[in-house]
């Protein structure tokens, strides 16, 4: 994929996600739609590979790719909260506005609600893929 001037540098990526070297961050919703450069970049900020969604880990962080019609967004988001450290970012991202699986904000604030996640902001993290985090609880 071509960088796109709404998508973060890897600098701004890293204090946009705030991921460290070190940290174990799961990926859920991996398909061949993902962004592969947004993956790599992760991976390069923590220092290894992303978990799969059957990780028995205790995570730093989770990614949750997620696309209108992929089921339940409230279940997926109470599965991501399974194996993740108290106070931990969940990072749920979506296809932006226009393009096929895209997924309400509303949606996402209203699944975040009902699953105990509070959400904190979004952004443009690739070109086709925007970022939501979302708070963990934290005790």
């Amino acid at each position: 994929m071509s960088p796109s001037s709404d998508a973060p540098s890897s600098s701004s990526l890293s204090e946009a996600l705030n991921f460290t070297t070190g940290q174990i961050v799961q990926e859920i919703g991996y398909d061949d739609d993902v962004d592969l450069d947004l993956r790599d970049a992760i991976e390069d900020l923590v220092g290894g590979e992303l978990e799969d969604e059957d990780t028995q880990e205790i995570v730093d962080a989770v990614v949750l790719w997620w696309r209108e019609g992929d089921g339940d967004l409230t279940d997926a988001m109470v599965d991501t909260l399974r194996n993740i450290d108290a106070g931990a970012p969940v990072w749920v991202l979506t296809p932006k506005a226009g393009r096929d699986g895209h997924v309400m904000p509303g949606e996402i604030q209203e699944s975040a609600g009902v699953a105990g996640l509070r959400v904190m902001s979004s952004m443009n993290l690739a070109p086709d893929w925007t970022g939501t985090r979302l708070a963990s609880r934290t005790s």
